[in-house]
């Protein structure tokens, strides 16, 4: 699959944040719904004064009700859309995006960049607290309440043995064609002095639903009602356990996202277009 940029026209990386509390996802959808990619790609045909909506390609599609801080996006502009506009443009998108979407930074992509392709990890945050008063209203949208004392220690346990390369489909939800295996490269949990409890999650790629449901599963031993071997068991078994839960997406957020060198982005781009398949497993 050739990803090279149009003649006449050049790649450009948005580095960029939102509050997902009311957009349902990132990616556009039929029926008028608000989205993320819908709210950009609008203004960005409105301030160049296009008659042209210029698509999207996003590192991470985010689900309704989550959020990000770190998420990155390409764009392939004409030329002479780039060269006419790009000193203004980001002040320009300033103005004409909503207040819970906002682009840091627009540049001119390096040879090779795809925001999805070129990427080789991502990492979110899931923001939870077991304060026996709930969540500071402050923190609200972005923090879950779990009404029951945890053991953080337990749950990095539990976390440890479900760290490296795995078929995920205990933890994902099935998509037709997709493949489910995954790196996880890490995931561990800190307690704030605030009582908030921050879960650091990062992998090559996720499937979907993957991260939320790894926090139920692990909410699952930090009250108790599961011991710290249950995870891997279940990540083991392969299947779909009615015991995990998919947490709620206000907790999480998608905090950064990481490429290699410059020189590197094409050979990533193409190795992640690659079908994976574990060690040992068979073609069919």
């Amino acid at each position: 699959m050739s990803d090279e940029v149009q003649p006449g026209h050049v790649r450009v990386r948005l580095d960029l944040s939102y509050d997902g509390s009311e957009f349902s996802g990132w990616a556009k959808q039929a029926g008028g719904r608000r989205t993320v990619q819908g709210e950009i790609e609008d203004a960005l045909r409105t301030v160049t004064r296009s008659r042209e909506t210029y698509e999207l390609t996003v590192a991470g599609r985010t689900d309704a009700g989550v959020h990000a801080r770190g998420q990155v996006a390409h764009v392939d502009l004409p030329r002479e859309v780039w060269a006419e506009h790009h000193v203004k443009l980001l002040k320009r998108l300033a103005g004409r995006l909503p207040r819970d979407v906002r682009v840091w930074a627009l540049r001119e992509a390096p040879s090779g960049f795809n925001a999805r392709f070129s990427a080789v990890w991502r990492r979110y945050a899931y923001r939870f607290t077991d304060n026996p008063g709930g969540v500071d209203p402050l923190l609200r949208g972005h923090v879950l309440w779990h009404d029951w004392p945890l053991d953080v220690d337990a749950m990095n346990e539990a976390a440890r043995g479900l760290l490296g390369e795995h078929d995920f489909a205990a933890y994902c939800k099935k998509r037709e064609g997709a493949t489910t295996i995954r790196t996880l490269q890490e995931l561990s949990l800190v307690r704030g002095e605030d009582g908030i409890v921050t879960a650091t999650v990062r992998a090559d790629a996720f499937c979907h639903n993957m991260v939320r449901s790894l926090i139920g599963a692990l909410l699952f031993v930090g009250d108790g009602h599961r011991g710290s071997d249950w995870p891997a068991k279940v990540l083991a078994a392969g299947v779909r356990d009615s015991a995990v839960h998919v947490v709620r997406p206000h907790g999480l957020t998608l905090e950064e996202v990481g490429y290699p060198a410059d020189e590197l982005l094409a050979a990533r781009n193409k190795e992640a277009r690659n079908k994976r398949s574990l060690p040992g497993a068979g073609c069919c």
